[in-house]
């Protein structure tokens, strides 16, 4: 067969192209792919998504697909919109003992906890890079894992049926969940949310995470008069 004869298959829409083509290319096999455009495969399959391609640097591979949460995730948020308000979440809390505070401001305070999202999931923010990662940008990876996981924590703890609802058709925190344990991003006891990993994951109601921004690592904690743990991002 000549070079001539040899089909390319194009996988982008010209310009031009009529509505009801869109998108109408043979799907390419996940085996493959040698590119971070892995991690937007079938969510369902856990373990292939989570297997990088043999040419694709490690440390990119793992900071494309925090990337890739975090674009997911704003559908949770997005849906959290409708019952998660300010007036009935001002705290970005999980179980009932522990309040985190949010990194975003110039001092880290306590914000509601639909905001807290929202600034969280501020990509402009946490990535700037996508080709190579600076050494002081993988040093963070596991910090903005620890906030991200929060999200997850607030619905399922506060918004159940909602977060059942998302997580049915994203596999979503399972797939976060098992990013993490697979690349030592997040300790296992700060992973509050059941039945998440191979049901390895238990029901504790309380973690120790610490709320470190994206510029530093420390904790403070303090108790406030309601009984509750304050966690610092400071």
């Amino acid at each position: 067969m000549t070079m001539s004869e040899v089909k390319v298959i194009v996988r982008r829409n010209r310009p031009g192209t009529k509505g009801a083509e869109f998108c109408k290319w043979p799907e390419e096999p996940f085996e493959e792919m040698d590119s971070t455009l892995a991690v937007q495969q079938d969510p369902s399959n856990i373990t292939a998504i989570l297997t990088p391609p043999e040419t694709q640097d490690e440390e990119v591979w793992k900071y494309e697909h925090l990337r890739q949460f975090c674009m997911e995730l704003n559908g949770l948020a997005v849906k959290l919109q409708s019952e998660c308000f300010p007036e009935t979440c001002n705290q970005m809390t999980a179980t009932e003992q522990w309040i985190f505070l949010c990194a975003a401001h110039k001092s880290p305070k306590e914000c509601p906890a639909i905001d807290y999202t929202r600034h969280t999931l501020d990509a402009r923010r946490l990535f700037t890079q996508q080709v190579s990662i600076r050494e002081s940008s993988l040093g963070k990876l596991g910090s903005v894992c620890r906030r991200v996981y929060r999200i997850f924590s607030h619905a399922y703890f506060h918004h159940k049926t909602l977060f059942d609802d998302f997580e049915a058709s994203s596999h979503l925190c399972r797939r976060f969940t098992s990013f993490v344990m697979k690349y030592n991003l997040m300790s296992r006891d700060n992973l509050i949310v059941p039945n998440m990993e191979d049901g390895a994951i238990t029901t504790t109601t309380t973690t120790t995470t610490d709320a470190a921004p994206v510029a530093t690592e420390t904790t403070t904690k303090v108790t406030p008069p309601t009984g509750n743990t304050t966690e610092s991002e400071a």
